[in-house]
Order: C-alpha cells, then structure tokens, then sequence
C-alpha cells in the first residue's frame, strides 16, 4: 500500500522559511527540482509538520512514571506554584436519642503546601543541507531528531516524577520532603540480607502483607494501597521462579495470597544501581533496590504537568531551522502521604 504524503503544513512557518535564505541556497543546488522559493517553503513546512506530528505521537513505555502515576494538568501553564492541602479525618460520632442536640463533629482537616512549578525544554533542527539531501534523495526529514527532543524532555519528568529535582524544588514519590512512611524490611531466616532475591516465597509475601499491615494500621484501615512497584531484577525473579514442587510462581503466589494488591509492576528506575532515580541507590553492591506501594487514585496522588511537551514554531538562523520544545511540571504531588508506602532493601 502506497504511504499517504503528508499535506498539512503551517502557514506561518512556512512563510518563515520563505523570507529566509534557505529556500534560495536549496534551489540553487543542483537536482532539488523546485519551481520557486514558495514551492521549496511549502515542501519543507510539511516535512516539518510530518516531524511534529510522530513526535507527539510516539510513546517510550519504559519511562514507568508517565505510565504509572495518575496524570494532571489542572494549573493553568502560565502559574508559578501550586497551592495543594495534605487531608487527615478528623472527629468523631457517638450514640444519639431522639432528641440530641450536641451531635459531635467530624470534618477533614487540611495542611495547605506549595509545589513549584517549572519548564523543561530542549530543541532540534535541520540544516540547508540536511533538507537538501532529504528533497534530492525523495525521503522525508529524519523523524528521530524531533523523536529524541521529546525523549529528552519524557525522560527528564520521569526521573522528577521518582526522586525530584532539589536544586529545582520539584518533588518525586521517593523525596524526603514528601513525607512517606518507611517500611523496615527483615532479614530472611536463612540468610542476614533482606534482598528478595534470597527469600523464600512465605518471606517475601510476609513483607508484602506487612507493608500492607502498617498502612492499615496508621490509617485506621482507611488506605488500602493496591500497586506495588519492585525493581526490574526482583521482577524478573519473582515471575519466573517457581515455589518448590509446584507449577506456581512466586508472583502468582503473592498475587493470590496479598488482599488489596491489584498489580505488581516492573520498575527499572527502583533497582539498586538507578542513581538517577532512585535516591537509595549506588552505583556499586552497597546501593539499596526499592519497593513502592501506592494507592493508584487521582485523589491521591498525581504527576501534575500544567503544559504537556509542546513544540513551538520554527526559528530560522542563518542556514539552519530550529525547533525549540518546552514543557511545564511540578513534579509529583502526594495529597495522602499514608495511602504510600516505601521499603529499602528489596535486591
């Protein structure tokens, strides 16, 4: 089946290009078969839009954060902060005859923070001879380029959306700041490590149900966290391992026997050697792999982005058309710190 040419462009770009000197040192080369400056200006404003277009539309699953947490963009991108209250029950009821008037009271009570927010951006571009070589060779202008800008910038909120940013301000899931409770994994019987790797299936949803236990118990039972996050080599070990003399994996196994936990996931960005996004982490064996438990509900928390990654028009300079991109964030915003939880010590 013959691929579909791309025929939208944007008019101001395309004037843009146009009024600068590209067009003019493109048709003055030999073999790029143009009829006017406007025919070259119109032909690279759809190859730029053809650009835009597959690097909106491409997506990188490995970026766990963008996938995972509950995604927001309820500040409006021109604000500098977010104003956001961290909510606790308060009161009481009591027994009541038919004619009581001191009914007692129960409200929430709520603590008022602030999440910064700020832009990331990076840009691309091509050269006067880059879309030469595209128009002689009847190919399309590399798509890659545009496709990494909108990486760099994915990638970049992912790592803010673990471990934050503190020169920055931002806040990430694993943050101090954000006031998570720490969950204090024991040793295995048979060894003195707590890595899930040398424990047992009965060990390992020990600690799986004690997190659970102690989010209960501080909340009263009001959160019940239902996904827990393990890094990738823990993952990899409890989905293919497989309890001794049956067909049962431990993963299985902690799925059926853990209440409330309604999705295990891969998370590279949780091993013990992610120094990038994971603050407990080293690049040698002394490094701590992570587990995150969390209630996977807006109301509880969301990666809030007030500008989701846009591309502006062109910018011309010289011989040369750039792209610059930007985005907005305020990192991750916890309204219920105690419906999370995190342990240490997991590889």
């Amino acid at each position: 089946m013959a691929k579909t040419k791309h025929l939208h462009y944007d008019s101001a770009e395309m004037r843009t290009l146009k009024q600068s000197a590209i067009p003019a040192a493109i048709m003055a080369s030999e073999g790029t078969r143009f009829d006017s400056a406007e025919d070259a200006s119109v032909f690279f404003a759809r190859e730029l839009d053809h650009v835009k277009a597959q690097s909106y539309d491409v997506e990188y699953p490995e970026l766990t954060a963008l996938h995972l947490f509950p995604q927001t963009s309820e500040a409006d991108p021109g604000a500098e902060t977010i104003t956001y209250y961290t909510y606790d029950k308060t009161g009481l009821a009591k027994i009541i005859d038919n004619y009581s008037t001191d009914l007692p009271r129960a409200d929430v009570t709520g603590k008022p923070s602030f999440a910064k927010i700020k832009s990331i951006g990076d840009s691309y571009g091509y050269s006067a001879q880059e879309m030469r070589a595209s128009r002689l060779a009847g190919k399309s202008l590399d798509a890659r380029k545009g496709e990494s800008a909108r990486y760099q910038i994915d990638a970049l909120t992912n790592k803010i959306a673990w471990c934050g940013d503190e020169e920055s301000g931002l806040m990430g899931v694993l943050s101090e700041g954000q006031n998570i409770p720490m969950y204090a994994i024991t040793a295995g019987k048979d060894s003195s490590k707590t890595s899930w790797l040398e424990k047992t299936a009965d060990e390992i949803l020990a600690d799986v149900n004690g997190m659970a236990r102690q989010v209960a118990k501080i909340t009263k039972n009001v959160e019940r966290p239902d996904t827990l996050c393990v890094p990738a080599d823990v993952f990899m070990d409890i989905s293919t391992r497989r309890i001794p003399d049956t067909s049962t994996t431990v993963l299985a196994f902690i799925q059926e026997h853990a209440p409330y936990i309604k999705e295990v996931v891969s998370t590279a960005e949780l091993d013990s050697d992610s120094i990038e996004t994971n603050p407990y982490a080293a690049a040698d064996e002394t490094g701590a792999g992570v587990a995150f438990l969390f209630k996977n509900d807006v109301r509880k928390l969301s990666l809030e982005n007030p500008m989701p990654f846009y591309q502006y028009p062109l910018q011309v300079q010289n011989l040369e058309t750039t792209i610059p991109c930007e985005s907005r964030t305020a990192g991750v915003i916890v309204y219920y710190p105690l419906s999370a939880l995190i342990a240490v010590g997991v590889s």
